[in-house]
C-alpha cells in the first residue's frame, strides 16, 4: 500500500463524513436523552413503574432491532447499487424495503397482542404485582406503534443510504419533541402515570412514519418510493434485502433475547436490581452514543465503496471510522462520569440502587472505550460488504456462552448480583472483537458483495 496515496477521488472526503455523522450523532443523542427523560418522568410514579416500563422496553427494543436489521439490509443493497451506478435497481430496493417491512410489522403486532400473557408472565417470570400492572398498561399502548416504528426505520435507512442523514435527524427532532412534551403533559398535568409515557410514544412514531414516507415519495431524491398504494413483492430485491436483514435480524433478536433471559435473573435480585439495571442501560447508551451513530455511517460509506468495487477505500474508511469511534466514545464516557452524581440524583433512586448503578456505569464506560468499537463498529463493515452470516455466527455463539451463561455464573453462583451481568457482557464484547479482527485480516469478507 502506498503511504502517500491520492485520496482526492475517494467517495467521502472529511466534509462529507462530518455531514453524514454529525446529524446521526444528534439523532442518537435525542433518542438517548428522550429515553432518559422518560425514565426520570416515570420515576415520579415510583420504582415499580420504572421497572415495569423497562421490562416491556426490552421487548420493544427486540422488535426495533429486527426492523433495524431489515432496514440495514435495504440500506446495504441500495447503497451497493448506488456505488455500482444502478439507480433504478437502487430505487426499487428502497420501495420494496418500506412496503415489505411495514407489512411484516403489522403481522408482528397481531402476534404481540395475541401472546401478551405469555410475554408478561412467561418471559418475565415471577415479578411483583405492581410491576406487572405497569408493564401490562405500557405494552397494550406501545404495541400499536410497531408498524410505524418499522416504517420510520426503513425510511430513515434509505435517506442514510443516500448520504443524507439530515432528513432522519429533522424527523427525529419532531418525533422526540412530541414524545417528551407529551410525557410531561400527561404525567405532570393529567397524572396519567404509565399511560402518560406510552401514549406520546405511540403518537410521535405515527407522525414520524408519515412524514418520512411522504418525503420518500419525492422523485427528485436519488432513492425514492413509487407514489402508489399498489404493492407487488419483487422477490429478486426482497431476497437480497433478506440475505442481509435476516442474519442481522437473527443476530440482533438473539442478542436481545439473551438480554431478556438475563432480565429474569436480574428480576430475582429484587426491585432495586431491576431499577439499577434499567437506569444503567439508559446512561450506558449515552456513553456509546457516538459509536452507534458512526455504525450507521459505516453502512452508508462501506456499502457505497463495495458497490464501486474499491476495497482500498473500504480498508481506509474502516480504519478511519474505528479510530474516530474510540476517540468519540472516550469523550462521551468521561463527560458522563463527570456529571454522574447529578444524573443519579435526578432519578431519585434509593442509596442501594444508586450505588449499584454507579458501579455499573464506571465499569461499562471504561470497557466501552477499549473494546466496544472492535465488537460493534468492525462488524458493521462486514455487514455493509455483504458478509453477514459470519457476524451472526460469531455474535450468537459468543452471546450464549459469555453473556447468558456467564451472567448466571457471575451474577448468581459467584454472588456478584446485577454487576455480574455487566461483567459477563464485557467478556462477550472482548471475545467477539477478537474473532472479528481475525476475520478481517484473513480477508474472506471481501468476496461477499451482493450486487
Amino acid at each position: 500500500m502506498m503511504k502517500n496515496a491520492d485520496r482526492s477521488k475517494y467517495l467521502f472526503d472529511n466534509k462529507a463524513l462530518v455531514s453524514l455523522i454529525l446529524p446521526l450523532v444528534v439523532e442518537q443523542l435525542l433518542a438517548v436523552l428522550v429515553g432518559m427523560a422518560d425514565s426520570i418522568m416515570i420515576a415520579s410514579v415510583g420504582e415499580a413503574a420504572v421497572s415495569g416500563v423497562s421490562l416491556v422496553d426490552q421487548i420493544m427494543v427486540l422488535l426495533i432491532n429486527i426492523f433495524a436489521a431489515l432496514a440495514t439490509g435495504g440500506a446495504v443493497i441500495a447503497g451497493q447499487y448506488l456505488g455500482h451506478r444502478k439507480q433504478e435497481s437502487a430505487c426499487e430496493s428502497a420501495n420494496q424495503l418500506v412496503w415489505f417491512t411495514t407489512l411484516s410489522a403489522v403481522v408482528i403486532t397481531v402476534l404481540v397482542y395475541a401472546g401478551k400473557y405469555v410475554i408478561l408472565h412467561g418471559i418475565f417470570g415471577r415479578i411483583e404485582e405492581d410491576v406487572m400492572r405497569h408493564a401490562d398498561i405500557y405494552l397494550i399502548i406501545v404495541a400499536m406503534a410497531i408498524p410505524f416504528m418499522a416504517m420510520y426505520n426503513a425510511g430513515a435507512a434509505i435517506f442514510r443510504a443516500m448520504g443524507n442523514s439530515k432528513v432522519s435527524m429533522n424527523v427525529s427532532i419532531i418525533m422526540n419533541l412530541i414524545n417528551v412534551g407529551g410525557n410531561a403533559l400527561l404525567i405532570y398535568v393529567f397524572h396519567m402515570g404509565t399511560a402518560g409515557v406510552a401514549i406520546p410514544t405511540l403518537v410521535s412514531r405515527i407522525i414520524a412514519a408519515v412524514i418520512i414516507v411522504v418525503l420518500l415519495c419525492d422523485e427528485k431524491q436519488a432513492l425514492h418510493m413509487k407514489r402508489t398504494w399498489r404493492y407487488r413483492v419483487d422477490w429478486s430485491h426482497v431476497k437480497k434485502i433478506l440475505s442481509v436483514g435476516v442474519p442481522n435480524g437473527l443476530e440482533n433478536s438473539m442478542f436481545q433475547m439473551g438480554k431478556i433471559l438475563v432480565l429474569s435473573l436480574v428480576s430475582s435480585f429484587g426491585t432495586y436490581a431491576i431499577a439499577a439495571n434499567a437506569v444503567g442501560n439508559a446512561i450506558a447508551l449515552f456513553q456509546i452514543l457516538p459509536g452507534m451513530a458512526i455504525n450507521l455511517a459505516v453502512t452508508t460509506v462501506i456499502a457505497r465503496c463495495v458497490g464501486a468495487g474499491d476495497y482500498e477505500q473500504v480498508r481506509y474508511y474502516n480504519k478511519k471510522l474505528i479510530i474516530i469511534t474510540h476517540a468519540s466514545i472516550a469523550f462521551t464516557v468521561f463527560g458522563v462520569l463527570a456529571v454522574l452524581p447529578w444524573i443519579l440524583k435526578a432519578y431519585n433512586l434509593s442509596d442501594m440502587t444508586a450505588e449499584a448503578t454507579r458501579n455499573i456505569i464506571y465499569f461499562h464506560g471504561l470497557s466501552a472505550i477499549l473494546i466496544w468499537p472492535s465488537s460493534f463498529t468492525l462488524p458493521s463493515t462486514f455487514r455493509a460488504s455483504g458478509d453477514v452470516k459470519a457476524c451472526m455466527y460469531i455474535s450468537m455463539i459468543s452471546m450464549w456462552i459469555f453473556r447468558v451463561a456467564f451472567s448466571f455464573v457471575l451474577g448468581k453462583y459467584l454472588g456478584m448480583g446485577v454487576f455480574g451481568i455487566w461483567v459477563a457482557m464485557v467478556i462477550d464484547w472482548a471475545f467477539r472483537g477478537l474473532c472479528f479482527w481475525i476475520r478481517y485480516f484473513k480477508g474472506h469478507w471481501r468476496r461477499k458483495a451482493l450486487v
